[in-house]
């Protein structure tokens, strides 16, 4: 795993940008966000599609190196007729990240590593195509971690959901088994609708921490510090993931027991990132 896929593996908060606000790309950036994703694909009318992309063609020479290492590129969804165009701006400035919404299949995701070889994947799943396919998508080429649309995945399901998403509670859970099974980072959430109410942002993102999530979208710079907040290992996670990260140098990447449980790479990984959370790794 190269040091941008890990620092998008150990991200615990994405937030949205229009990819046609540009003046908003380095505020973005400067909002305490571990990962920017530049949206080519819901906020960005059919019209303004390759305005969006020219504005991040223009600006990403203003990136820094880190910053760069930050950003996420979501794309159109495959088969539209403006996916094309998004995969050749990943490729022409080497963005290293992509994210892929409404993600149906393992071809897709496969098709996408072909042409993007240097590229970080994260599918976005969002309907039932793609929830019945979950594992194979999860295991493609070049996935670091899958991303949950709560919203779209509501739509194409046909669900009135109430305030807590009960109904998508199976969803969630087959997304984070099958990120755990195809040993990949832990999935990223959906996003919370409400920009203002904090109750229900922090208890969207207890939630998703709770079910194995390691990370949340966000649509607004006031949900980042929320979402930060309640992905903040306390100091009983923190012991353990000194222990675990401990116990894997001592066996030099061998296997190992820690307390009756393997010492596997997701599990490795899941301590640096709780170690990186604050800021101890």
């Amino acid at each position: 795993m190269s040091s941008v896929d890990n620092t998008l593996a150990l991200s615990s908060h994405f937030l949205f940008v229009p990819g046609t606000r540009p003046e908003r790309f380095q505020k973005a950036l400067d909002s305490g966000a571990d990962a920017v994703i530049l949206d080519l694909e819901d906020a960005v009318p059919a019209e303004e599609k390759e305005l969006a992309r020219n504005a991040i063609r223009s600006a990403w020479s203003s990136f820094t190196q880190e910053q760069k290492g930050r950003l996420v590129i979501r794309s159109n969804s495959p088969g539209s007729k403006f996916y094309s165009a998004d995969l050749i701006l990943v490729k022409e400035l080497n963005i290293t990240c992509i994210l892929i919404p409404k993600s149906e299949s393992p071809d897709q995701i496969n098709g996408a590593a072909l042409v993007l070889p240097n590229a970080a994947i994260i599918p976005m799943i969002e309907t039932a195509l793609g929830l019945d396919h979950l594992r194979e998508i999860a295991n493609s080429n070049q996935v670091i971690r899958l991303a949950l649309g709560n919203i779209d995945l509501q739509v194409d399901l046909g669900m009135t959901c109430n305030a807590d998403e009960t109904e998508l509670q199976t969803a969630r859970f087959q997304i984070v088994l099958a990120s755990r099974l195809a040993a990949i980072a832990p999935p990223i959430d959906g996003v919370t609708p409400s920009t203002d109410n904090i109750e229900q942002i922090t208890h969207d993102a207890e939630r998703a921490k709770r079910m194995g999530f390691g990370a949340k979208l966000c649509i607004h710079p006031k949900q980042v510090a929320i979402v930060q907040a309640a992905f903040m290992p306390t100091q009983e996670d923190l012991a353990w993931a000194k222990r675990v990260i401990e116990a894997d140098k001592a066996s030099k990447g061998g296997a190992v027991k820690l307390d009756g449980r393997m010492i596997d790479r997701p599990v490795v990984l899941l301590a640096q990132r709780t170690l990186a959370l604050a800021g101890k790794y």
